[in-house]
């Protein structure tokens, strides 16, 4: 890909540069300078990172690396809630707000400081008494509500692994990530509401554990009165905590001890059970929260993604809280009740910090631009977006309709296996649309040729990390050699898996997924899990998917499927197989389009190309096609 590439997309783009004044308020300021010491002492500057949080005791050493292995702040003794909340009671954030959640109908509730400290423990204290103990794993299957992140910080309170599962997964998805996990408690709600529906959880929770034997309890948040029935091993959220303290004295963790699991798409096979550890991923989202968002005491600040992706771990619950921020979360969608809902929240609310997904701001801008100018947005400090590339002409709408043409966006470009961010462009650095930006302070990255050489400015190839970085995966949960596969594939660096381009002055662009997943709509969509899926309806032999580039979601799913015999081709096959993809896998997953066909496109081994497919597809040269068979 290195040859072809039209330089002039890396050259000619139009530079933005923000008012003097971000860079002089900035907790980072001089991105350059901050850049210049992390080099010249990596260790020295993610230690002074460090000494800015709570340890119970400190560390030996900041960073052991035993390639492809590493481990950070070795020795050291923390709990990462201690951090989140009881150093910001201690201090002068008490009665400070933590967390306001807004719903459907115009609900609200507020949460101090203190008052979700008291809610934390009597929940950690309510499952300690049902048995759940350090190490024990914890599912979380919950909607976008105050409890979702009640039940995480319980957890983590003491020292239990939670693995969040989103709320839009179906029973089969969700078996998949209880059963993995070896989940010992599972903790959902009776219903999601989503655009005025109930959506039944429990229904789904009810089907995922029939094969689930690890799994001794069932905890139910009941939102809808009457209150449904609860079964044998069934407890209500809030009873739980009747007559529990609001006193929890923090798990005394290791740093090195495993903190959560958190399951991603891989590009074969089962998804990928990322683990990430206690001390390195408290460094990591804390220094992001605070010097690359530059959260400030008064700053209101809103992500609106879900906890069951590594954006709402880290920038709704656990980087944001360490800070002392104000964090914003509502159970609304961007165009409910009406595509002015997320503007009359940022004018309601006064949000400082908005960081939402590509999708989305494509969706507002299809909307047009009447619906924001209706709204005073005046209060927006920070713009950012996630999840995917932001393309130029997203950005240049983000930047003059919501931004007013003065706030700086930060285009984040990060994975669930990083824990935080790696590449954007700093709080007053020129921004270029198209491009993520540099790599942050604290993080090496690159754009090397299949062999691992660095390409030149103006062309293309694989994003890889060169050295460790403290919120880094430790491991694949039960699958070590998909761990070492990151590291091993390029031989001593990280190869991410996508592709990129190297601009003038260090300036990255971000291209999108080498491997098998396809992002849609922000979410990572393993196409093994789609086929699996597939494959597993009776009418289907052999199923094989791809991401097709889509205007609003950024890519939709396309699924190649042939038949087994005695089952012939028909558009009401078609609505059963994406209805039962639905219900396995969850909305999410459902194929834009199904194409029936005779065989498929595989190597002599019998892989399957979906490169081949996809460039059928879209009309383009498939490449090497020398192991395709006959």
């Amino acid at each position: 890909m290195t040859e072809d590439f039209d330089v002039r997309l890396v050259e000619d783009v139009k530079t933005y540069t923000p008012d003097p004044q971000y860079r002089k308020n900035a907790w980072m300021g001089d991105y350059q300078k901050a850049y210049d010491e992390f080099l010249a002492d990596p260790d020295a500057f993610w230690e002074k990172m460090a000494k800015e949080l709570d340890w119970i005791s400190p560390w030996d050493k900041v960073k052991e690396w035993n390639y492809p292995y590493a481990k950070w702040f070795t020795g050291a003794k923390l709990n990462i809630t201690a951090n989140c909340l009881d150093r910001h009671v201690n201090d002068t954030r008490r009665n400070k707000v933590a967390l306001i959640w807004r719903g459907e109908g115009g609900r609200e509730r507020i949460f101090t400081y203190q008052k979700l400290l008291s809610q934390v423990a009597r929940f950690a204290n309510a499952l300690r008494k049902i048995g759940v103990k350090k190490g024990d794993t914890v599912c979380i299957y919950m909607p976008l509500v105050p409890e979702q992140l009640i039940a995480m910080l319980a957890c983590a309170r003491i020292g239990a692994v939670h693995s969040v599962v989103f709320g839009g997964f179906g029973a089969a998805a969700l078996n998949m990530r209880i059963t993995d996990a070896d989940a010992k408690v599972v903790i959902t709600a009776d219903i999601t509401i989503r655009r005025g529906k109930a959506i039944q959880l429990k229904a789904i929770v009810d089907e995922a554990i029939i094969n689930a034997s690890t799994v001794e309890h069932v905890v139910v948040l009941r939102r809808r009165e009457p209150h449904v029935d609860l079964h044998e091993n069934e407890l209500d959220f809030y009873e739980m905590m009747d007559g529990m303290s609001d006193v929890c004295p923090p798990e005394v963790m290791d740093a090195e001890d495993p903190f959560f699991i958190l399951y991603t798409s891989g590009s074969t096979g089962k998804p990928k059970g990322i683990v990430h550890t206690c001390g390195g991923y408290m460094v990591g989202t804390y220094y992001t929260s605070k010097y690359i968002f530059d959260i400030k005491d008064n700053d209101t600040f809103w992500c609106t993604a879900d906890p069951g992706w590594i954006t709402g771990h880290s920038y709704i619950v656990y980087g944001p809280l360490a800070v002392g921020a104000t964090v914003f979360i509502s159970e609304l969608t961007p165009d409910y009740p009406d595509a002015g809902s997320y503007w009359n929240l940022i004018e309601e609310q006064k949000i400082t910090i908005f960081y939402t997904a590509p999708t989305a701001i494509r969706m507002f801008m299809k909307m047009g631009e009447s619906w924001p100018d209706k709204y005073d947005l005046s209060s927006l400090r920070i713009i950012g977006s996630v999840g995917e590339p932001l393309n130029p002409e997203a950005f240049e709408w983000y930047y003059r309709v919501i931004g007013k043409s003065r706030t700086p966006i930060l285009d984040t470009w990060w994975q669930t296996e990083t824990g935080m961010h790696m590449i954007t462009t700093m709080i007053g650095e020129p921004m270029r649309p198209g491009f993520a930006g540099k790599p942050i302070p604290g993080v090496e990255a690159d754009v090397v040729d299949k062999d691992g050489n660095s390409v030149k400015p103006g062309t293309g190839g694989l994003l890889v990390i060169k050295s460790p970085w403290p919120a880094m995966l430790r491991t694949v949960y039960k699958d070590d050699e998909r761990y070492r596969k990151y590291w091993e594939t390029i031989s001593g660096v990280y190869t991410v898996g996508d592709l990129a381009v190297k601009g003038k002055d260090g300036y990255i662009m971000i291209l999108g997924r080498s491997d098998d997943i396809i992002i849609v709509a922000g979410h990572n969509i393993g196409t093994a899990e789609v086929e699996s899926a597939l494959v597993s309806h009776h009418a289907v032999a052999e199923a094989a998917v791809i991401g097709k580039p889509d205007v609003m979601k950024g890519n939709s799913i396309k699924a190649f499927v042939i038949l087994r015999v005695g089952n012939n081709p028909s558009d009401r096959l078609k609505q059963d197989l994406m209805h039962h993809v639905r219900t396995t896998l969850g909305p999410i997953a459902i194929p834009h389009e199904i194409d029936f066909v005779d065989k498929l496109p595989k190597t002599r081994s019998g892989k399957i190309m979906r490169r081949v497919l996809k460039a059928q597809e879209m009309g383009i040269d498939p490449g090497d096609v020398s192991t395709l068979e006959e």
